[in-house]
């Protein structure tokens, strides 16, 4: 799935006062002009909407006005249910668009959609709601696919954080077993007698273009998604070829000198599964630069 951009104005769930449903209110009528409702409203007046929208505005009302608190803590509580309760089966419409009507599958586990449950309930914005049920269809389809590892790293995942995750799928390679995800950051020559002082030894690949700073390379290391900590191939001998796959595009990459290695972040396993959601967007930015910085060690065909 390719993350896209969304509103960031989500429709919010409002209490109907003589009902105990729930609707969908994109907007209180706050009697001010279009031109006024339109614009970002002050911090005052977002904090009192979510106040009102999680039902813990009883102290902002005039003394004479207030229910009494235990009446506000079970309207609070009835909402909550409520919200999770919509947001469940708004991730259940989804799911279902992403399941086969005739394919067959092993069970699902029940004790991992209780947990996928639990952890899912308390997602409102509908892009996230659409990667839960990503998540949902991809282990119906096929039980293993998502660990509950990576269903907790993922809840703590945010929207910009999940498209950091996108960015990086974007530019990363999968090895032949496609179990293994990388992301090529340079490469380099074995240190010897004839090359020790050669500023041609080492390449580096700069990732800022692509989105992908130092500190947001962190971000994801920080979110168990990649090991911040660069590895090296073994070194490959001049000649010696291999092949990776480049968000759907065979990449081949032919050493031209002796004891030449890439270097690489690493996707870690739950990156690894997490990246699943992402659907093949690759960078070619990246597939130009890669093959400019390393032509010196290696040859680059895609």
């Amino acid at each position: 799935m390719k993350i896209s951009k969304t509103s960031n104005t989500s429709s919010s769930i409002l209490p109907v006062e003589n009902d105990n449903t729930v609707i969908a209110s994109s907007e209180k009528n706050t009697g001010k002009s279009n031109t006024q409702s339109a614009a970002n409203p002050s911090t005052q007046m977002q904090l009192m909407g979510l106040a009102k929208q999680f039902v813990i505005d009883g102290a902002l009302l005039p003394l004479e006005k207030q229910p009494p608190i235990e009446e506000r803590s079970k309207k609070r509580e009835r909402i909550t249910h409520l919200r999770k309760q919509q947001n469940l089966e708004h991730i259940i419409q989804r799911a279902i668009r992403y399941c086969s009507d005739d394919e067959v599958a092993d069970r699902a586990d029940q004790d991992w959609f209780n947990n996928f449950i639990n952890l899912a309930e308390d997602v409102s914005n509908k892009t996230m709601q659409d990667l839960w049920a990503k998540i949902l269809a991809g282990e119906i389809s096929s039980p293993g696919s998502f660990s509950l590892k990576s269903l907790q790293a993922f809840k703590t995942l945010s929207i910009n954080e999940a498209k950091l995750l996108a960015k990086a799928c974007a530019i990363a390679i999968k090895d032949q077993s496609k179990k293994s995800m990388r992301i090529i950051s340079g490469a380099s020559q074995t240190p010897g007698l004839f090359n020790f002082f050669s500023k041609n030894r080492e390449h580096r690949i700069n990732l800022s273009p692509f989105g992908l700073s130092y500190a947001e390379l962190l971000t994801l290391a920080d979110n168990h998604l990649i090991f911040i900590q660069e590895t090296e191939t073994p070194p490959i001998a001049s000649g010696e070829n291999i092949t990776f796959s480049f968000n759907g595009i065979n990449l081949s990459l032919t050493a031209s000198k002796n004891s030449s290695l890439l270097t690489f972040y690493k996707f870690t396993p739950i990156g690894t599964e997490l990246a699943q959601l992402i659907a093949d967007n690759p960078e070619k930015k990246y597939l130009h630069l890669l093959k400019q910085e390393i032509t010196g060690l290696f040859n680059v065909n895609y």
